[in-house]
């Protein structure tokens, strides 16, 4: 069990990928950049998290899910993963949004042109 929550996040990552790769959302649209962005959001994140636990806002709670692993005091190596997790649905759900509204557009336009006397 000490896996558990570790081998969810890992999962769900998975079928984020998946589901990025079916519409060539982020990493399948542009590498690069979609790892920038991911890889920024978790650093800022981790940072975060960094003054609330020096802060004493933050503790890390103790769960037989968990593998015990730290990146730091009181930081589980889960956290990093969790980070990513959220990083990747919000840049996934932003690419999409912005390709809907994108296609809702140019659907737009092409109606237009076609009632124009």
């Amino acid at each position: 069990m000490r896996f558990a929550y570790l081998g969810a996040l890992l999962l769900s990552l998975g079928g984020l990928a998946l589901l990025d790769r079916r519409f060539r959302l982020a990493f399948w649209a542009d590498a690069r950049r979609a790892a920038l962005t991911v890889g920024i959001g978790v650093v800022g994140f981790l940072l975060w998290d960094g003054l609330g636990l020096v802060l004493g806002i933050f503790a890390r709670g103790d769960s037989p899910h968990m593998t015990g692993l730290l990146l730091a005091p009181e930081l589980p190596v889960e956290e990093a993963f969790f980070l990513a997790l959220l990083c990747y649905t919000a840049l996934l759900a932003w690419r999409w949004f912005d390709q809907s509204a994108a296609q809702r557009e140019a659907g737009r336009r092409v109606l237009d042109e076609g009632e124009a006397p």
